[in-house]
């Protein structure tokens, strides 16, 4: 299964590293909070965010530089979004999670906790 299906046990380091930003930078405040939430959940938490960001609670056995999109290898994606009023969305297809610019923080886990909340993905887990 581990070698069809992939780990359900994410390296946080491997995930940052082969993530891209348009909007944002690594050094972006809302990218260092989402990556600081996504940090401090536990680990089914973390699926649960990995699967509502890609579709898939996994990762393939080569990590994430290894994601495929709709149209093949795709790297996970922050996009950031202008529209601070909507909650964080995600496109699955293209492992792309659209980020709104929030003010603070709490207001971004919280809205993410909610978004990720309604997650439903491809495999069935």
């Amino acid at each position: 299964e581990f070698l069809l299906c992939g780990t359900r046990t994410l390296d946080m380091d491997d995930w940052k590293e082969h993530t891209i930003y348009k909007g944002y930078t690594e050094h972006s405040s809302m990218v260092k909070w989402f990556w600081e939430i996504v940090e401090s959940f536990d680990n089914e938490q973390r699926l649960l965010c990995l699967q509502f960001c890609t579709g898939s609670p996994r990762v393939p056995l080569e990590g994430f530089q290894a994601l495929q999109g709709s149209d093949g290898p795709r790297l996970f994606c922050i996009q950031r979004t202008e529209e601070t009023a909507r909650l964080p969305s995600a496109h699955t297809c293209f492992n792309r999670l659209d980020l709104p610019c929030y003010s603070s923080l709490q207001i971004l886990k919280e809205r993410l906790l909610l978004a990720m909340g309604g997650a439903q993905g491809f495999t069935g887990d």
